[in-house]
């Protein structure tokens, strides 16, 4: 069988440099990403799914567990923020991750109120999701038509990241499409950085796919290699990242290309200082291969995943984990099992 090169020396000399997980082509995909690694998410089997106690120091860092607040939506918009946080206190939450600054029948309510607010409940806005872009309105609250505004925002708020969960699908899936969004995104993180804050982007399972133009090349390797590491940052959501594991460890040729998520993060792991923790329960007849359930009922072994990241540089101190349930069937009871489940957890000791 014959090998084929990169059709794009560039950004396989990038991804070299940065020392990524390559771009590559039929066998040597499997070679590099480790075709035999055992996928973290199975790896709890055995031991409660990674659900055991045990008896050593917390996994949970101390300070740094959050909850996006888009999975609480439907009591933002119909008690208000402060009932929100009041029960998230009350939970032992540290930070919330913004989803939007307005709290629907509850009332309007300022910036610096919604700040003042987080503080007086004890928690921290640690970062916030808006929209990469919107092509057919010029007055839309996104990156690419009101950078400043969005910037401004949150500024006023205190927030140490600000971000979108948009994938960098803006101009295409060829490659060349993802560098020209990996420029924006250069561009943001400038712009953020001149702030004090740091941009960054939260991937769904489609980051993982392949370009259409070059179909041995993962989208996500181009947006890792094109972007700069000192302007753009990532927040992995864990759950699609092991969807996207599941969907896209073939490229649409057929041929291997296995990754595990958790080796993109222990590669380069000052370029993750956001996760998002949900949960799923394996189903291969499922389009994602899991069905999302409040994290601690599902496989994914947060107990291992976590303590790795702990042990990388800085690990427990630059790392915040934010809970989110895209559809929780009940919103403050996801919340408050989540916070329980995650504080729960112990190292081996």
């Amino acid at each position: 069988m014959s090998r084929k090169k990169s059709a794009d020396p560039e950004l396989a000399q990038k991804l070299s440099r940065r020392n990524m997980l390559g771009v590559a082509a039929g066998a040597t995909a499997a070679a590099v990403l480790g075709a035999s690694a055992t996928p973290v998410a199975a790896q709890g089997k055995g031991n409660g799914h990674g659900h055991g106690h045990g008896h050593g120091q917390p996994v949970l860092p101390p300070g740094r567990l959050g909850i996006q607040l888009y999975s609480l939506r439907d009591k933002v918009s119909t008690i208000g923020f402060a009932k929100v946080f009041e029960e998230l206190e009350r939970f032992g939450y540290d930070e919330v991750e913004f989803a939007g600054y307005t709290q629907g029948s509850a009332g309007p309510i300022t910036l610096p109120q919604l700040k003042r607010l987080a503080k007086d409940h004890g928690l921290k806005g640690i970062g916030s999701h808006v929209n990469y872009y919107d092509n057919n309105n010029p007055n839309a609250y996104s990156f690419a038509q009101n950078l400043t505004k969005v910037l401004d925002d949150a500024q006023e708020l205190g927030l140490d990241h600000i971000g979108t969960a948009s994938g960098p699908f803006r101009y295409g899936s060829t490659v060349d499409a993802w560098k020209r969004a990996a420029a924006d995104f250069n561009a943001y993180g400038a712009a953020a950085k001149r702030r004090g804050m740091k941009f960054y982007q939260h991937n769904h399972a489609e980051e993982f796919s392949f370009a259409t133009d070059q179909p041995n090349v993962r989208l996500y390797d181009v947006l890792l290699a094109e972007t700069d590491p000192s302007l753009v940052y990532l927040e992995m959501d864990i759950y699609w990242a092991f969807a996207g594991q599941f969907r896209f460890s073939k490229t649409p040729e057929g041929k291997p290309a296995p990754f595990d998520p958790l080796r993109y993060v222990l590669k380069q792991p000052h370029r993750y200082p956001l996760f998002h923790v949900k949960d799923g329960v394996e189903d291969i007849a499922a389009r994602d291969g899991y069905r999302m359930v409040d994290v601690g009922d599902g496989d994914i072994d947060y107990k291992r995943f976590i303590s790795a990241v702990n042990k990388t540089h800085g690990g427990r101190r630059d790392h915040h984990w934010q809970v989110e349930h895209d559809q929780p069937v009940d919103s403050i009871l996801f919340a408050q099992k989540s916070s329980a489940h995650l504080h729960s957890l112990r190292e081996r000791g």
